[in-house]
């Protein structure tokens, strides 16, 4: 079943008051005013609409408000049933720094078609389309797996692209790179951005690798579906992490999730810009005027476009 196209515009609107909402704490050196600046328009736009949504990828649990948390339902409750992923301010560190790549978003599947992954690393491979499924897998081991990807796209290991974010604990990742002469482009935050590198006409990667956070992967998981890109995770957990992923229900905490068991179905994605980066270009302060960029998929539709719109202040 594909979600209905007119619910498009409306969850492009979440993000885009969420994106001007945070906009307003650019270089304020304050994260948590920028990220309650993103989370109270957002939920309060996504009220309005006529649905039954509920949060499986949040900030949070329910006591940690005013965040949009996990479990929280929204809409008028009278509608379609979705589930929703959503972070309002990807990015608090770079949009109190006045730094690139902060944006809103959201991903929305049918009820039941999401993966409900709790706030916890996660360890994520990934590859953009129009290549074997199922070609990459994290027990190959990194110099596997770029060999392989680097048959499978006709290239030199030596002119594969990897995107890493820069982490002590990526230091054996990076060093069997360096032996393979592979490139790697380093991010400092913000995997989401990370692992949408991989897709597009001009990726700018061949592959991403690191361990970020989980939420994040199953929205980078929402927009890659819509390309048929690849990405596989795998949780990793401490003992107390484990008690909140048995809430989430999951039992299996070695499971591998390929981008299949994270997003069924239809999916819509949507990311606004909040500083300039690689998805959008940032929230623009006309004067009377904001202009905002949003970055909009919907699967089942074959929508694939940037979105601009101007709110009145």
């Amino acid at each position: 079943m594909s979600i209905d196209q007119k619910f498009l515009n409306l969850f492009i609107k979440a993000t885009e008051k969420a994106a001007i909402g945070a906009s307003k704490f650019i270089g304020k050196n304050d994260k948590i005013a920028a990220d309650k600046g993103a989370v109270d328009p957002m939920r309060r736009e996504l009220n309005k609409i006529n649905m039954e949504g509920t949060i499986v990828i949040g900030e949070g649990e329910m006591d940690e408000a005013p965040m949009l948390y996990i479990g929280e339902r929204l809409g008028t409750l009278n509608g379609p049933k979705f589930d929703i992923a959503v972070d309002p301010l990807e990015g608090t560190k770079f949009t109190a720094n006045n730094q690139p790549n902060a944006f809103s978003v959201i991903a929305v599947a049918k009820k039941g078609d999401l993966l409900s992954a709790p706030d916890t690393y996660m360890e994520k491979i990934a590859i953009g389309s129009d290549l074997p499924k199922n070609l990459i897998d994290i027990d190959n081991g990194v110099e596997k797996n770029i060999r392989m990807l680097a048959e499978a796209k006709k290239k030199k290991v030596s002119e594969i692209n990897a995107c890493v974010m820069k982490r002590p604990r990526h230091d054996e990742i990076v060093d069997v790179m360096n032996k393979l002469g592979v490139t790697i482009n380093f991010i400092t935050d913000g995997d989401i951005a990370g692992v949408l590198s991989v897709i597009g006409e001009k990726p700018k990667n061949d592959i991403y690798y690191s361990t970020g956070g989980g939420p994040e992967g199953v929205l980078a998981a929402s927009a890659l579906s819509c390309f048929g890109g690849q990405i596989q995770g795998r949780l990793v957990l401490n003992e107390e992490e484990k008690i909140r992923a048995k809430k989430l229900g999951i039992s299996d905490f070695k499971k591998k999730y390929n981008i299949e068991d994270m997003v069924k179905g239809d999916v819509i994605f949507c990311a606004t810009g909040v500083t300039d980066g690689d998805l959008t270009k940032g929230v623009k302060d006309l004067g009377n005027e904001f202009e905002v960029t949003t970055f909009a998929l919907h699967k089942s539709k074959k929508i694939n476009k940037i979105i601009r719109n101007i709110y009145n202040k």
